[in-house]
């Protein structure tokens, strides 16, 4: 967990897990508030990204959310559209995301990972309006829009709260997301 002091206040926050040549960049909504007490993406018990992400053979290992740091190693990162920790991401506000968005595009484009992977349309929409300045109906999956020399793929969001997607569900679009990324 870090603390990033570039606003008005102090918020406890996920670090960013980035590095140049990423072949995947996992972007999600917000860290939950959980996940940022205990300094690792993904860290509720609840959610489904863990076991989903296992289920897909993204990696050729079992991770939980303790790993997630040790997946730069496979060339897979993490950040997050907003870095403001909410209980749920209904807590976020849109000045959430115009402070937030533009500081991801300028991560993805410094970084340029091969795919950028968006968790849920909530998130990827966000993003487009608020980083890149349009407003857009998207779709799961690949997308037409690329961030730079970055391809754009979106899953379902993860959270318990997204019911709409079982666990099967959320491991066949990680099963997807294998298959653009030529893993």
């Amino acid at each position: 967990m870090i603390t990033d002091q570039a606003g008005p206040e102090d918020i406890l926050t996920l670090p960013d897990h980035l590095r140049e040549g990423l072949d995947l960049l996992f972007v999600g909504l917000n860290p939950s508030q959980y996940s940022a007490e205990v300094g690792h993406y993904f860290a509720n018990p609840r959610n489904r990204f863990w076991p989903a992400f296992n289920r897909s053979g993204l990696v050729g290992r079992q991770v939980t959310a303790e790993d997630d740091a040790t997946l730069l190693d496979d060339g897979i990162g993490f950040t997050d559209v907003a870095k403001r920790p909410t209980p749920m991401g209904s807590g976020l506000r849109a000045a959430d995301f115009r402070r937030w968005a533009p500081v991801l595009k300028e991560k993805i484009l410094r970084f340029s990972p091969k795919l950028v992977c968006f968790h849920g349309l909530m998130a990827y929409k966000a993003y487009l309006q608020h980083g890149e300045g349009v407003k857009e109906s998207p779709q799961l999956g690949l997308q037409e829009r690329v961030i730079g020399p970055s391809r754009v793929f979106v899953v379902p969001n993860p959270s318990p709260a997204n019911a709409k997607y079982s666990l099967d569900d959320l491991a066949e679009w990680y099963g997807r997301l294998k298959e653009v990324s030529g893993g």
